[in-house]
């Protein structure tokens, strides 16, 4: 018999790209996970995603409120984007209720108050992004922080990433429905799954020997390591060296470019400028904590 994981996936404020990673994912397929078994003899059955899903309207919507109301602490929630807060929330709507528009602010806090278990897929979920960059007209938030502000206490890892690469979310969900929830050793202290997140770029990228070496590179296209050049690889945490993107073509260094930081909590406001130097970082757990919460 197959066990049916029911999922909702919400979307915030956010580009929708880490539905778009998703949606490019190879081995698995999305095919693969939206209708066979990702693990033998489970079956995640995606309830509502606004951007997938072939409803609208109060249809689609009616299968995201009979999911919370029926499935109460069976399912998991994905969160894509952060939390709009200011002005009661409505810089951010999800449908309507009533002919009132509901905020994205209400959608997860009720859909989290009965979750198994949440995840905040992406950079502006785990951690506010570029959603909750300055100044952050519409006070966004990390859904970490905004469950912590209404109050809910929910099981939650953190994929950060602008975007995500799709193995990062695809694996966790994997290894949630084989192994359950992540213990403490199996997390960083953001909330990370140490298999995606455990090292630094810096340890795993090719050009790490000219670095060691003080071989840089003084403009675009020089051989050398591109840390004079802005790459923020030293202090960002990724598999991204030895995962590759794109069906394992190609990575942002490896074409030339340096690491932006995407999946850390500092990324954007504190990681720019893109191409200059990187400045003094606290990365002390309290300092990271800081971020964390911001907005």
């Amino acid at each position: 018999m197959v066990k049916e994981i029911p999922v909702i996936w919400l979307q915030a404020a956010g580009c929708t790209g880490c539905s778009v990673s998703l949606l490019n994912m190879q081995h698995p397929g999305i095919k693969n996970l939206l209708v066979d078994e990702i693990i033998p003899g489970i079956h995640v059955n995606l309830r509502f995603h606004a951007t997938v899903m072939g409803g609208s309207g109060d249809v689609a919507l009616s299968y995201l409120d009979d999911t919370v109301e029926l499935q109460k602490g069976g399912y998991v929630l994905v969160v894509e984007g952060a939390i709009p807060t200011r002005d009661g929330g409505h810089y951010g709507t999800v449908g309507e209720r009533d002919d009132m528009p509901v905020t994205m602010a209400d959608r997860v806090s009720v859909a989290a108050e009965d979750a198994l278990a949440v995840l905040a897929v992406g950079t502006c979920a785990s951690f506010g992004g570029i959603s909750a960059a300055a100044p952050n007209p519409s006070n966004a938030m990390s859904v970490g922080a905004f469950l912590k502000s209404c109050g809910i206490e929910k099981p939650l890892i953190n994929i950060p990433g602008c975007p995500p690469h799709p193995d990062w979310i695809v694996g966790t969900i994997a290894n949630v429905l084989l192994n359950g929830l992540p213990t403490a050793d199996d997390i960083d202290d953001l909330g990370r799954p140490l298999t995606f997140y455990g090292k630094l770029i810096h340890e795993n990228c090719p050009l790490r020997a000219a670095f060691d070496e003080g071989r840089f590179a003084r403009k675009f296209g020089e051989e050398g390591c591109l840390y004079e050049l802005g790459c923020k690889g030293s202090v960002t945490y990724a598999d991204c060296p030895t995962r590759r993107w794109n069906s394992a073509t190609n990575w942002v260094i490896g074409a030339g470019a340096p690491c932006n930081g995407c999946t850390q909590p500092e990324f954007p406001d504190l990681l720019a400028p893109l191409y200059e130097k990187i400045g003094q970082l606290d990365n002390s757990p309290a300092g990271r904590a800081e971020e964390v919460t911001r907005g």
